[in-house]
């Protein structure tokens, strides 16, 4: 099943539009960040390019995405918003509330039952203003969001650090506060300094027992537990084609670990399959017809250090 479909394919057809115009305005070839966060100015198509690190920039993320335990406040502001349903496709998921101590079957009954006021608030909130519903025991959100929500090129936030799980995908996907949430879901910009971009470019290929996780840590003990912040990650090279969709997931996941705004991954034929496996070929096909311009330019990965404010370079097959 695809959500949303009829949004999606709005995006794909007026986002050569908006590519032409931020290209004209910035001048210079384009990476995928920037492909992305250009195309989803709150202005429409870009008028002029953003200074990174320094200019403060409204957005119009395509869709909200918040969990238990951070969607009561943001729920409880959009009410007092006045509107009577969201503007942008939004979703509730119940997962944070539920612990792990004997065993799924119990642990899930002791939630429901320890927390029914709190998930009959959020059921009843979300009926009422048109909110997707993921009751507990449903799955856990950000993956939730990788299988049914993010697509390639696309831009959205989550009230959970790990909504940037969905980088996996192409998504720009980023965590924040109940307050943003609630501006989004009332039809209001969202404001956010121009990150500034790091790349880091893969070569090789895992082999032995390495798996994506140890590439992230690589990252990590590069950049430390701060080196990420007001940055978004964007991978690129050899290396990034030969991982699955969700093994790109999982490194853009755990980005939230050294304090990067977002990380992403390029439009690739892993993320076809992916799309194709968890029921959207709709979404593969319509990535497929402009699948050039869902990752950065040729010329930007051929020389990172020219349009990346710091490049990293990991070789796969050495981890």
């Amino acid at each position: 099943m695809v959500f949303d479909i009829d949004i999606i394919k709005k995006f794909y057809t007026t986002y050569a539009g908006k590519l032409a115009a931020a290209r004209k305005v910035v001048n210079h070839p384009l990476t995928l960040t920037e492909k992305i966060l250009y195309t989803h100015l709150w202005e429409g198509n870009a008028r002029q390019a953003y200074g990174r690190g320094k200019d403060y920039v409204d957005f119009a993320p395509d869709r909200v995405a918040m969990q238990d335990a951070t969607a009561q406040m943001a729920l409880l502001q959009f009410m007092q918003s006045g509107r009577t349903k969201v503007s942008v496709p939004s979703t509730v998921h119940c997962d944070h509330l539920i612990q792990a101590e004997v065993g799924a079957e119990k642990d899930l009954s002791r939630a429901k039952s320890q927390n029914k006021e709190v998930y009959d608030f959020l059921s009843s909130v979300s009926n009422k203003y048109g909110i997707g519903f993921w009751k507990p025991g449903a799955g856990i959100i950000h993956q939730v969001v990788l299988e049914n929500y993010a697509f390639p090129g696309g831009m959205m936030i989550g009230t959970d650090s790990h909504t940037v799980n969905a980088g996996g995908l192409g998504t720009i996907a980023i965590g924040v506060g109940g307050a943003d949430a609630c501006d989004v879901m009332a039809g209001l910009p969202w404001e956010l300094k121009f990150p500034k971009l790091i790349g880091v470019k893969l070569t090789g290929k895992l082999n032995g027992w390495t798996a994506a996780k140890d590439i992230i840590l690589r990252v990590a003990g590069i950049l430390t537990v701060k080196g990420g912040t007001g940055a978004i990650l964007e991978y690129f090279g050899e290396g990034a084609l030969s991982l699955s969709c969700t093994g790109k997931g999982t490194i853009c996941n755990m980005g939230a670990e050294i304090g990067a705004t977002t990380s992403i991954f390029g439009y690739d034929k892993k993320m076809a399959e992916y799309l194709r496996g968890t029921g959207r070929p709709e979404v593969a096909d319509l990535a497929n017809s402009i699948g050039e311009d869902l990752t950065g330019d040729k010329e930007v990965y051929a020389n990172p250090e020219k349009y990346f404010d710091q490049v990293i370079e990991i070789n796969l097959s050495e981890l």
